[in-house]
Parts: structure tokens; sequence; C-alpha cells
């Protein structure tokens, strides 16, 4: 029986093997974390507006079922291509067939101090430390002499889960503040949304960045573009045209960088950390090493430069390589290409205000809000995590409240 070593369990990761055909491979699949995460709804963790487990699945429990499946829990540190091995954490593991599916992680462009004080938001865990550091900061109102940097929440990138993020904390200040920090002036609190383009959504129609800028501004939250951040030393951000901004608030979702392994042939590297792939997701130049997802770049008609690093692109991913390569097992030539159809994309700022790009329409308001919360709910694992956030939804909505404000750590 072919083995296949499965690295990481994201979209892409999890797609690829739920769509194999059960008891035709030994299948390993290996991740440094025990959890598959839906990186779509960290925001809401860390806006306190779900629960950190409703975005998190163990990997176990999914594959519980799945006699051929075996999972490790581990670092993967390289491949030695030639000898058909990965070297990980504990230790080495030969493969027939090799999937990277490695995701990626937040992109400091090499600005180490940056990376050293802001906060980044690419896993369940950075989503709780968020939560938590802006709920202690909050704590830190009430008696911290020098309160500028803690009334400013910075968030460095206007993309989907900058401009979500955005008006989820202003949600926060207008809404929990008040009633559970009755002494702090919550009219103090200020959201930036900066951003190195000219407008926010740059990845959407014009149609969804006038009105997403539109929603943030009306809501309070000060938007600026086409600005560069150079330095932030944990109290003070400096941008490239000079200005300063105080803050001990700074949420780092201004590009992501792909997760690559070491052994990798140099020439088989794109840009951003990405590793080239042909149509059916063979890294190139290694004939029995694939990669899936944000990791993978893929160049096609369509996409000259690559595919857009979102979940619907890795599930794709995941769900055409498991049938190509259950047709290179079986010695089939008939492999079928992938191709990427843009079914669509969107954005929510708040309560009923929402972007939605589709092919043939865009809309917005609280019909794309509905839309957005309903597609979202139908990609999240189990009937019980839908159900849980659902229902969290709903309670939010009706009563404007919730009750997950908990800071979870150590108290020193």
């Amino acid at each position: 029986m072919k083995k296949i070593v499965v690295v990481g369990c994201g979209f892409g990761g999890l797609q690829f093997v739920r769509h194999l055909k059960k008891n035709r491979f030994d299948i390993l699949v290996i991740d440094k974390i025990n959890h598959h995460q839906f990186p779509p709804l960290f925001y809401q963790v860390a806006a306190s507006q779900i629960e950190p487990s409703t975005v998190s699945f163990p990997i176990r429990k999914i594959f519980q079922n799945r006699k051929d499946v075996r999972i490790r829990l581990a670092k993967v540190h390289s491949l030695n291509a030639e000898e058909k091995t990965i070297d990980t954490s504990i230790g080495t593991f030969s493969y027939d067939y090799l999937v990277i599916a490695t995701g990626s992680r937040t992109n400091f462009y090499g600005n180490r101090q940056v990376e050293e004080h802001s906060l980044g938001l690419k896993s369940t865990y950075q989503a709780i430390n968020v939560r938590n550091f802006i709920l202690m900061n909050f704590e830190k109102l009430l008696y911290e002499p020098d309160k500028e940097g803690l009334y400013n929440i910075v968030i460095v990138g206007a993309g989907a889960t900058g401009v979500e993020m955005a008006g989820a904390f202003v949600e926060m200040k207008r809404e929990v503040l008040p009633k559970d920090y009755p002494h702090i002036d919550s009219s103090k609190v200020s959201v930036y949304l900066l951003e190195g383009g000219a407008n926010t959504l740059s990845a959407m129609s014009r149609f969804a960045q006038n009105y997403s800028e539109k929603y943030l501004r009306d809501m309070g939250v000060i938007v600026m573009t086409n600005v560069i951040v150079t330095n932030y030393d944990g109290n003070e951000i400096t941008l490239n045209n000079g200005e300063t901004i105080r803050s001990k608030n700074v949420i780092w979702s201004a590009g992501i960088i792909g997760n690559t392994l070491d052994g990798i042939p140099s020439q088989s590297l794109a840009r951003g950390g990405r590793i080239k792939v042909d149509q059916i997701n063979r890294v190139e130049g290694l004939s029995d090493v694939f990669a899936v997802g944000d990791v993978a770049y893929m160049e096609t008609s369509n996409y000259p430069k690559g595919h857009p690093q979102v979940a619907n692109v890795a599930i794709g991913h995941g769900k055409n390589l498991a049938k190509n390569l259950q047709y290179i097992h079986l010695g089939k030539n008939n492999l079928r290409p992938y191709e990427y159809r843009n079914l669509g994309t969107m954005a929510t700022v708040s309560r009923n205000k929402a972007v939605v790009d589709l092919p043939f329409a865009k809309f917005k308001g609280r019909f794309a809000w509905l839309v957005w919360m309903f597609l979202h709910l139908m990609l999240i694992l189990s009937v019980r995590n839908k159900l849980i956030v659902f229902i969290n939804w709903a309670w939010n909505y009706i009563t404007r409240n919730n009750s997950l404000r908990l800071i979870l750590k150590d108290q020193d």
C-alpha cells in the first residue's frame, strides 16, 4: 500500500484526505496543532463575539472513522526529495507521495520590531491572544496614568480581515465598553485602519471598496490609505509620511507569506514564500511532491499571477488533487487540470453592513450581511459548531451583548 504523507490539515489538506477513497493508501497527517481551524472567523474570536472552540475542530475527531489515516502532532523541518523522506520534530518519515498543505503566516516584511510588538491573527491561539490583550488593556484604562496609547486600537492592512476587525472593535466600543466599563470614557476610544494601497478591500470591486470605506467612516473608524508602517516600538507607530500614532493595541493583517519547507529547490519557489506547482498541484521539479492551498503558486491563463490565497482555492486544490492522485496511482493519464472558478467574494463590516461581489451582481447592506453569514456558517465543520455559532450570532443580534469576554491567561 502506497504511503501518502500530508503536512498540514487546513482547508486544502483536510479536503484532500477526505476525498481519497478509503483503504486505498496508508495516509499520515502531520500538523503542529491538533485541530483544524476556520480563519475567516478569527476576528470574531478576537472581538469576543464567538468562542474559540467553534472555529476549531480536533483532527482526530474528523478522521476517527478512517482506519487508513494516522495522525501525528509534530513540526516538519525539511524534506529530502531524493530519499523521499521528511524530517520532523518527532523523527523521520518516508513517503511515496508527499502533499504540502502548510498554509501561510503573517508577513511582517522583514520588520523585526513590528513583528515583536504587534499582534498577528493567523491561528486560534493568536485570536485568543488578541482578545486577552485588548481586554487587559481596557482594564488598564481604569488605573494607568498614561491612557492615550491604550485608547487607540490600530489595525494595519485593510483587506477583509482588517475591515471586519475594525467594524467588530467599533461594535465593542459602542456596546460593550459602556456596560462593562462605565467609568471609561468610551468616546475617547479610537479605531484606526491603515492601508498601504489607495482603497480598502483592494482585491474586490470598486463598488465594494467604496461602500466598505463609507460604512467604516460612518461608524467612526479612522481610515488612512496610502500609508505604510515603517516602525512600531510597542508605544508609537511611525508612518512613511512622518506621522505617528500612539497605541499599545496594534493588530497586523497587512499580508501573508507561505509556510514553505527546507529542501524545496530554489527554482521551485515563487514570491511570497509560495511553491510553484503545475495544474495538478505537482511541485515543479519534483515528481511525487504536491502542494495545495495558500502555499501553492499555480499560474493559469485566467490567473497569470497565481490564484488568490482564499479558502475556496484551497478546498478546490484538495479535492482535485485527491482525484488526480488516485488516477496516478492507477496508472491513468486522464488527469484533470485545476481551474479556479471565482464564485464571488464578500466581506462584512458590521451588523447589517456587508458587501458582496458575484460574477453577475454586486450588492450591499442587510441582504449582503445575511448572505455572508449563511455561507460562512455552511463552511464551519460539524453541526454542533454551526449551531453554536448561529445561536451566538442570533443572541448578539437581539441583545447586542454577549458573555464571552474572558481573559484566559496565567495571572503573574
